[in-house]
Protein backbone atom coordinates (compact mmCIF):
# COMPACT_ATOMS: atom_id res chain seq x y z
CA UNK A 1 0.00 0.00 0.00
CA UNK A 2 2.90 2.46 1.25
CA UNK A 3 4.31 1.90 -2.61
CA UNK A 4 1.22 2.46 -4.32
CA UNK A 5 1.07 6.02 -2.14
CA UNK A 6 4.44 6.74 -3.06
CA UNK A 7 4.06 6.21 -6.58
CA UNK A 8 0.54 8.14 -6.39
CA UNK A 9 3.01 11.85 -5.10
CA UNK A 10 5.65 11.06 -7.12
CA UNK A 11 3.46 10.49 -10.62
CA UNK A 12 2.20 14.03 -11.15
CA UNK A 13 5.96 15.76 -10.39
CA UNK A 14 7.77 13.43 -12.49
CA UNK A 15 4.64 14.69 -15.39
CA UNK A 16 4.77 18.52 -14.24
CA UNK A 17 8.31 18.60 -14.85
CA UNK A 18 8.13 17.25 -18.36
CA UNK A 19 5.78 19.45 -19.25
CA UNK A 20 6.88 22.11 -21.67
CA UNK A 21 8.29 25.39 -19.95
CA UNK A 22 7.90 23.87 -16.53
CA UNK A 23 10.60 25.30 -13.70
CA UNK A 24 10.49 24.42 -10.18
CA UNK A 25 11.92 27.73 -9.02
CA UNK A 26 9.24 29.05 -10.71
CA UNK A 27 6.13 28.61 -8.02
CA UNK A 28 2.50 28.09 -9.23
CA UNK A 29 2.71 29.73 -12.25
CA UNK A 30 4.67 29.63 -15.57
CA UNK A 31 5.96 32.63 -16.29
CA UNK A 32 6.45 33.64 -19.99
CA UNK A 33 9.48 33.11 -22.17
CA UNK A 34 12.28 36.04 -21.50
CA UNK A 35 12.82 37.69 -24.78
CA UNK A 36 16.81 37.72 -26.41
CA UNK A 37 17.95 42.03 -25.78
CA UNK A 38 20.65 43.34 -27.45
CA UNK A 39 22.94 45.07 -24.67
CA UNK A 40 21.75 49.03 -25.49
CA UNK A 41 23.99 51.80 -26.51
CA UNK A 42 26.10 53.07 -23.70
CA UNK A 43 24.58 55.73 -21.94
CA UNK A 44 25.33 59.54 -22.28
CA UNK A 45 24.97 62.14 -19.15
CA UNK A 46 22.62 64.31 -21.44
CA UNK A 47 19.89 61.68 -20.87
CA UNK A 48 20.48 60.43 -17.42
CA UNK A 49 17.12 60.85 -15.42
CA UNK A 50 17.69 61.48 -11.82
CA UNK A 51 16.14 59.57 -9.41
CA UNK A 52 15.84 59.70 -5.33
CA UNK A 53 17.31 56.54 -3.63
CA UNK A 54 17.51 57.91 0.20
CA UNK A 55 18.30 61.27 2.05
CA UNK A 56 21.32 59.86 3.02
CA UNK A 57 23.18 58.37 0.74
CA UNK A 58 26.13 59.91 -0.83
CA UNK A 59 25.43 58.65 -4.16
CA UNK A 60 23.59 60.13 -7.18
CA UNK A 61 21.12 57.81 -9.22
CA UNK A 62 20.11 57.77 -12.60
CA UNK A 63 18.82 56.05 -15.31
CA UNK A 64 19.05 56.23 -19.18
CA UNK A 65 16.51 57.63 -20.55
CA UNK A 66 17.40 56.03 -23.71
CA UNK A 67 17.59 52.49 -22.73
CA UNK A 68 14.32 51.83 -20.71
CA UNK A 69 12.00 49.57 -22.84
CA UNK A 70 9.08 47.29 -21.91
CA UNK A 71 9.27 43.82 -23.58
CA UNK A 72 6.06 41.32 -25.00
CA UNK A 73 7.78 39.53 -21.79
CA UNK A 74 6.51 42.16 -19.29
CA UNK A 75 10.67 42.76 -18.47
CA UNK A 76 11.35 46.06 -18.03
CA UNK A 77 14.84 46.87 -19.02
CA UNK A 78 16.85 49.78 -18.17
CA UNK A 79 20.24 51.08 -17.65
CA UNK A 80 20.68 52.66 -14.37
CA UNK A 81 23.69 54.74 -13.14
CA UNK A 82 24.98 54.99 -9.58
CA UNK A 83 27.37 58.27 -9.36
CA UNK A 84 29.94 57.92 -6.17
CA UNK A 85 30.78 61.64 -4.47
CA UNK A 86 33.74 61.36 -6.47
CA UNK A 87 32.36 61.08 -9.38
CA UNK A 88 32.79 57.24 -9.92
CA UNK A 89 30.39 55.51 -11.67
CA UNK A 90 29.01 51.99 -11.54
CA UNK A 91 26.60 51.44 -14.51
CA UNK A 92 24.88 47.84 -15.39
CA UNK A 93 22.20 47.23 -17.72
CA UNK A 94 19.40 45.56 -15.86
CA UNK A 95 15.94 43.77 -16.08
CA UNK A 96 12.83 43.78 -13.59
CA UNK A 97 10.26 41.60 -13.25
CA UNK A 98 7.04 43.73 -11.88
CA UNK A 99 4.94 40.32 -11.72
CA UNK A 100 7.64 38.55 -9.23
CA UNK A 101 9.30 41.85 -8.03
CA UNK A 102 12.60 40.11 -9.31
CA UNK A 103 15.51 41.65 -11.27
CA UNK A 104 18.48 40.62 -13.13
CA UNK A 105 21.59 42.11 -14.23
CA UNK A 106 22.64 41.55 -17.86
CA UNK A 107 25.83 43.52 -18.25
CA UNK A 108 28.07 46.58 -16.67
CA UNK A 109 29.75 49.04 -17.96
CA UNK A 110 33.33 49.67 -18.58
CA UNK A 111 35.40 52.73 -17.94
CA UNK A 112 35.91 52.63 -22.10
CA UNK A 113 32.63 52.96 -22.86
CA UNK A 114 31.59 49.55 -23.54
CA UNK A 115 29.70 46.88 -22.20
CA UNK A 116 30.53 43.50 -20.19
CA UNK A 117 28.24 40.49 -19.80
CA UNK A 118 27.13 39.72 -16.57
CA UNK A 119 28.55 36.13 -16.11
CA UNK A 120 26.03 34.83 -13.51
CA UNK A 121 23.13 36.27 -14.95
CA UNK A 122 19.74 35.08 -12.76
CA UNK A 123 16.74 36.19 -11.96
CA UNK A 124 16.94 37.58 -7.51
CA UNK A 125 14.30 38.93 -5.85
CA UNK A 126 14.27 42.35 -5.07
CA UNK A 127 15.05 43.77 -1.45
CA UNK A 128 14.39 46.58 -0.02
CA UNK A 129 18.76 46.66 1.54
CA UNK A 130 20.92 49.30 1.70
CA UNK A 131 23.24 48.56 -0.83
CA UNK A 132 20.19 47.83 -3.57
CA UNK A 133 17.90 50.41 -2.59
CA UNK A 134 17.72 52.17 -6.19
CA UNK A 135 16.25 48.64 -7.28
CA UNK A 136 13.66 48.59 -4.69
CA UNK A 137 12.83 52.60 -5.41
CA UNK A 138 12.65 52.03 -9.12
CA UNK A 139 10.30 49.17 -8.55
CA UNK A 140 7.65 50.66 -5.87
CA UNK A 141 7.81 54.15 -7.14
CA UNK A 142 8.79 54.25 -10.84
CA UNK A 143 8.44 51.32 -12.93
CA UNK A 144 6.25 48.64 -11.00
CA UNK A 145 4.02 51.06 -8.83
CA UNK A 146 0.93 50.18 -6.88
CA UNK A 147 -1.10 52.42 -8.97
CA UNK A 148 -0.13 50.38 -12.29
CA UNK A 149 3.11 48.73 -13.99
CA UNK A 150 4.76 51.24 -16.46
CA UNK A 151 3.35 49.54 -20.25
CA UNK A 152 6.15 51.49 -22.19
CA UNK A 153 9.74 53.58 -22.50
CA UNK A 154 7.52 56.78 -22.34
CA UNK A 155 5.50 55.90 -19.46
CA UNK A 156 9.17 55.08 -17.50
CA UNK A 157 10.37 58.09 -18.64
CA UNK A 158 7.35 60.08 -17.44
CA UNK A 159 7.57 58.36 -13.99
CA UNK A 160 11.29 59.65 -13.51
CA UNK A 161 10.63 63.27 -14.87
CA UNK A 162 7.70 63.49 -12.63
CA UNK A 163 9.19 61.89 -9.63
CA UNK A 164 7.11 58.62 -9.54
CA UNK A 165 4.90 56.18 -11.36
CA UNK A 166 1.16 57.86 -10.68
CA UNK A 167 -0.42 57.89 -14.14
CA UNK A 168 0.93 54.72 -15.74
CA UNK A 169 -1.12 52.15 -17.44
CA UNK A 170 -1.67 48.52 -16.43
CA UNK A 171 -0.19 46.65 -19.04
CA UNK A 172 -1.05 42.90 -17.47
CA UNK A 173 2.06 41.69 -16.00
Amino acid sequence: MRAWLGLMLIVPLVAAAQMPGFDEGQGEHQRREEAQVPLPPYPKPENYLPFQVSATTPFGFFVDAKSISVGADGVVRYTVIAKSPDGVLNISFEGMRCADGEFRVYAFGKSDNTWFKARNSKWKPIRSESRNAQRAVLYSDYFCAVTGNIASAEDGVRALKSGGNQGATTNGY
